[in-house]
């Protein structure tokens, strides 16, 4: 049709594009999007909803959120079926948080929520075993004056009934026949069943085969317990393998108790474990944390008339690793050893995998050294993990050797170990090595991911160099790798950290027009670089635009702006921030409760920050060592300077560690009211108690001397430091 005389018209595209959608092709839906755009035709509604549709289907949240933006861009409202089908997928995948907020955007655009909205969220809630949330779902579609239908009651029922809450479940049953709600077809096909006095037992047993599967790869925790309670009422007797593939399954999908709690109902309906079974079961009790019970499974297994298998002896190394015992793993290795057992190069790659995570790369190396020697020679797999540890414990050099030895012994280095090489140079401001890294693997034929080049990227920006950080993106492209949203916020935070802010704006644009949508960190960065440099206004209009693409400010956002206003002298909008911020989900944390407290002691509003103070302590929020420093700093400055010792000496003797901060703001308040004797006192007990001075500690305490001038006393302090030889530290 494109090339005859007939061309094809919106109608047409949008019937391609929905099939394609529903047949799972949605990648090569938006690529005839494109196409129609091209062309000159403006998609409409139905083509977003389509599209929208097919992108959540195969879990691209990201795709589908950025069409839903790009149509209210394109000025098209989106319809409650719109805002349906994310809130239904994000429910669905157990992401309740991210339905709820977008019902929370849906209504901030005018449209009401339907029946189907508010079943989905109940469904979402049940999901996750949260059935409280599910009824006051219910309650909130009553009040708003949408009818539940016998779907609704249906999810409260079931939920209730997982939760063995049968009474509750009953009255909603008895409630929704009052308000002539009555069951489907299927509902009272098995209730009619499972009560009637007049069927045998050969007749349940076979009663329900069309509606259970026994899939032995289930996609849902649902699904599984359905199968597996169906295999339990087999009649003859499944084998345990069966049994196995579903437990393995909820393993699989971190429901430990939940497989644990299985097992138990088939040993009670007369079902043998393999070792298999138990192996499985094992696994469980170490991802729970309960070692005595996993090891207490080797007798079960030997009363089979089995021996422990490698797996066995596995999931015991790493059931030890991953509970911060491994020590207590490499006794157990070599008792494994001493009893004549044989490891394998994963017994090996566990235990070194569990050296290296706690920062014992040294003891890993040991282990690394003596598979060399030993019957089991370490992979690549096992140099990565100690080249790797190496690199995060700031030893790249011996890294460097590590790699030249594998390639030595003929083991070919992959992208994972050029990775490392590349981090642990850039860790250490080594650019040189880490640039001939990046050259070495596009030589060795190893094409640099987008990981490799943000590796890169992140690292220069973070020192400065940003006009080598742009030069690697350069290369990047030229490779054929797109950037992705987190090159371009270390581009952005790179600029932020030059002060030059306008350039981080231009690089928010270069990312939009490269179709790579900016996330909250990146409007976060912006919003940060805009308020220190008291453009406080534009702040709060990225605040605004964040919000209307969908972005919802974090905690980091918040307190941003906060911090901001204060800054800018604009404290009349700070409450109504801390109100959008209570509404929005985001309670202030301890950074929060500081960013207030610093900003209302250098507002002069020390009454406010000391009422804010005594509200942290009734609200459960525990003051870190930050909140103490701005508090004293405050009242130093107020003039409150018996308030202050009061304090600091509380802190003092109930053993809060105290910093430089806070110790240098007591013996400022002291200097300022003339008690010289008493802040050089505390000066060396500062000393006395670990805590070193820095410059600014220095420049209080001898500068105040020298302005009211006392340069006898200044000279004599500065004799006592050097004598202690604190001045060459």
């Amino acid at each position: 049709m494109e090339t005859g005389l007939v061309k094809p018209d919106l109608l047409m595209y949008n019937t391609v594009i929905d099939g394609l959608c529903k047949e799972g092709l949605a990648i090569e839906a938006k690529k005839l999007y494109h196409e129609m755009t091209d062309r000159g035709i403006s998609p409409d509604i139905v083509t977003y909803n389509s599209l929208i549709y097919g992108f959540c289907c195969m879990d691209q949240w990201y795709e589908a959120t950025w069409l839903l933006n790009e149509m209210v861009v394109e000025g098209i409202r989106p319809c409650i079926y719109t805002f349906n089908i994310l809130i239904g997928a994000f429910c669905k995948k157990g992401r309740i948080t991210k339905a709820e907020a977008i019902a929370g955007r849906m209504i901030k655009c005018g449209t009401k929520a339907d029946v189907i909205t508010y079943n989905s969220l109940m469904d979402g809630y049940y999901m996750m075993n949260n059935v409280d949330e599910s009824k006051k779902v219910l309650n909130r579609m009553i009040k708003s004056d949408v009818l539940p239908d016998v779907f609704s009651y249906s999810i409260l029922i079931n939920g209730l009934c997982k939760m063995k809450r049968i009474g509750e479940a009953m009255d909603l049953f008895q409630e929704m026949q009052c308000k002539s709600l009555c069951w489907g077809s299927l509902s009272r096909f098995i209730c009619l069943v499972s009560q009637s006095p007049t069927h045998s037992a050969k007749q349940k047993r076979y009663a329900f085969p069309r509606y259970f599967s026994h899939s032995p790869k289930p996609k849902s925790i649902e699904e599984a317990i359905s199968s597996f309670h169906s295999l339990l009422h087999m009649n003859p007797q499944p084998s345990i393998a069966r049994i196995n593939k579903i437990l393995g399954s909820v393993a699989k999908m971190k429901h430990h108790r939940a497989a644990i709690s299985l097992f138990a109902k088939a040993e009670c309906k007369g079902f043998t474990p393999s070792l298999v079974t138990l192996n499985t079961l094992m696994n469980c009790y170490c991802h729970l944390g309960n070692m005595p019970s996993a090891f207490s499974i080797i007798g079960r297994i030997l009363k089979l008339g089995c021996q422990p298998d490698i797996i066995t002896l596995n999931t015991l190394l790493k059931g030890l690793c991953i509970n911060d015992n491994v020590r207590e793993a490499l006794v157990f290795h070599n008792d494994i050893l001493t009893k004549g057992f044989q490891l394998d190069e994963v017994s090996y790659g566990i235990l070194i995998n569990g050296f290296c995570k706690i920062g014992k790369t040294s003891a890993a190396l040991e282990l690394l050294r003596k598979m060399e020697t030993g019957l089991v020679k370490p992979d690549l797999v096992v140099y990565n993990t100690v080249i790797d540890g190496l690199c995060k414990e700031g030893l790249a050099i011996e890294a460097k050797k590590l790699y030249h030895e594998v390639t030595d012994r003929g083991i070919s280095p992959d992208i994972i170990t050029y990775d490392s090489l590349i981090h642990g140079f850039c860790c250490m401001d080594q650019w040189h090595e880490a640039t001939w890294f990046l050259n070495k693997m596009v030589v060795e034929g190893i094409r640099p991911s987008i990981y490799t080049f943000n590796i890169l990227i992140g690292a220069f920006c973070k020192k400065g160099r940003i006009t080598k950080a742009e030069a690697i993106v350069g290369r990047m492209m030229k490779c054929g790798t797109k950037g992705d949203v987190i090159t371009y916020n270390a581009l952005m935070d790179g600029y932020n950290e030059m002060n030059n802010v306008d350039e981080s704006k231009k690089v928010l644009n270069r990312m939009i027009k490269s179709d790579v949508l900016p996330d909250v960190f990146s409007y976060n960065i912006l919003i940060n670089g805009l308020c220190k440099m008291k453009r406080i206004g534009e702040a709060m209009d990225l605040f605004q635009e964040m919000q209307c693409k969908g972005l919802f400010p974090d905690i980091v956002t918040y307190s941003t702006l906060i911090d901001g206003l204060f800054k800018s002298g604009k404290i009349s909008n700070v409450q109504e921030l801390i109100y959008d911020m209570h509404d929005s989900g985001h309670p202030p944390d301890i950074v929060s409760y500081n960013v207030l407290l610093d900003g209302l002691c250098k507002s002069q509003r020390l009454d406010e920050a000391i009422m804010l103070f005594e509200e942290m302590g009734v609200l459960g929020k525990q003051p870190d060592i930050y909140t103490h420093t701005i508090l004293i700093g405050g009242l130093c400055k107020d003039g409150k300077l018996n308030t202050a010792q009061q304090v600091f000496q509380y802190l003092l003797a109930n053993g809060h560690p105290l910093n430089v901060q806070a110790y240098t703001a007591m013996i400022n308040g002291l200097c300022k009211e003339g008690l010289f004797d008493d802040g050089r006192a505390l000066l060396f007990q500062m000393i006395d108690n670990g805590c070193l001075p820095n410059f600014v500690t220095f420049k209080t305490m001898i500068g105040t001397l020298l302005e009211k001038g006392e340069n006898d006393k200044a000279e004599n302090i500065l004799h006592e430091i050097v004598a202690r030889g604190l001045q060459r530290r």
